[in-house]
């Protein structure tokens, strides 16, 4: 058996496809968190809209405080994993998330 390496959040809007919930053993689905449906839409997981994407759903993180919020009080706790149902594991929202998740935690210590 595998050991856990953190809280798992789910940081979708829709639940993967093929994947049960048993399977999927989360500790928390954080929808207000993924991207809004239209710019999941636009970006299409296209590489080349990567950069815009970011812009994008940072702007969208941003105007959604509580969403954040709710992730940072996971990651009081300790460590989190951000599960995402991307095949691309470079380009996808929880890349964008997690940044965003950093850049709050440094600033709440001061660096």
């Amino acid at each position: 058996m595998q050991e856990r390496s953190g809280a798992r959040l789910l940081v979708d809007r829709i639940w993967p496809r093929g994947v049960s919930r048993a399977d999927l053993k989360i500790d928390d689905w954080i929808k207000e968190a993924a991207p809004s449906t239209s710019l999941r839409k636009w970006f299409g997981h296209d590489p080349r809209r990567w950069t815009g994407f970011q812009i994008r759903y940072r702007a969208e993180l941003d105007a959604n405080p509580d969403a954040v919020a709710h992730c940072l009080r996971w990651c009081g706790k300790g460590p989190v994993v951000l599960l995402y149902s991307a095949k691309d594991c470079n380009h996808n929202q929880a890349v964008v998330l997690r940044d965003c998740l950093a850049d709050a935690l440094a600033g709440e210590s001061g660096t």
